[in-house]
């Protein structure tokens, strides 16, 4: 299975999980770290070499993306990833098998759209996940108010359950958003599609102090972040950074897992240099 090791050095067991994601990137944020989470699209090229690669470059978790056909946020990078994926032969059930190889130290999350979740069964595609050392799923297209049924079954099978939260979110829903969410709370920095973006959007930090204002869970936010400077921008209005385009576009131009490793490391040493 997937193994990581917590902030202490000893290493800790992801089936059952011994030390939870939230609990590591606490300790992690109390140590001052801000927390960086690479996004890759899985089974495209040497995706577990990539994945490899990233972890030992300073991620301190990983989001492994299942492709999928219709989807309803991703931008044009990642859609073409998925894309790739597909033609390559990649599905849901063969990714989750091969993540269970996998030895890295930092804990693995997987997000899918909800149709392959509903297609497999909860229970089914739970223990497959947790079966295959994975601690967490996100679901971006599964609203709160209908995500219970999912969030039980996850949670059973001792997965944490990572929730979005958009511009657009009232303060109430946030509320709620943020007592179900286990690991992290994802804040949706802008409206629209995933993609790298020029600069950093007031309204993606104001997105990042909703979010602290409104939980003590560590808060992490997608903004299409494209280098360090970004990130270290994004990561000071909350407490870390998701990075998917950005990570994604070196997987499909050069499919060279030590190129997309090198850019994670540029990300971390922008974001250490905070």
């Amino acid at each position: 299975h997937t193994r990581f090791r917590n902030v202490t050095g000893v290493q800790t067991c992801a089936l059952p999980i011994c030390v939870t994601i939230e609990a590591t990137f606490r300790a992690k944020r109390e140590a001052g770290r801000a927390l960086l989470v690479p996004y890759i699209t899985g089974g495209l090229g040497a995706w577990r070499e990539t994945i490899e690669e990233i972890a030992a470059a300073g991620a301190d978790a990983i989001e492994v993306g299942i492709p999928f056909s219709d989807p309803i946020m991703d931008g044009p990078v990642i859609q073409a990833s998925s894309q790739a994926a597909l033609r390559d032969g990649a599905t849901p059930q063969g990714i989750v098998a091969d993540l269970a190889g996998l030895d890295v130290d930092v804990p693995v999350v997987v997000m899918t759209y909800y149709n392959p979740v509903h297609h497999l069964g909860h229970e089914r595609f739970a223990d497959a996940l947790a079966g295959a050392g994975v601690q967490g799923s996100i679901i971006p297209d599964l609203p709160v108010d209908e995500s219970g049924p999912w969030i039980e079954t996850a949670e059973a099978a001792g997965l944490e359950n990572i929730l979005l939260a958009a511009p657009t979110t009232t303060d109430e829903r946030l509320a709620t958003i943020c007592e179900r969410s286990r690991g992290w709370i994802y804040g949706i920095a802008l409206l629209g599609v995933t993609g790298e973006r020029a600069t950093v959007a007031d309204a993606g930090l104001e997105m990042g102090r909703r979010l602290k204002a409104a939980t003590d869970k560590p808060v992490l936010l997608g903004l299409g972040v494209s280098d360090g400077a970004q990130a270290r921008t994004v990561a000071a209005a909350a407490d870390g950074v998701i990075v998917g385009s950005a990570v994604v576009r070196r997987q499909l131009e050069t499919g060279s897992p030590a190129d997309v490793g090198a850019f994670v490391r540029s990300l971390r040493e922008g974001l250490d240099a905070g």
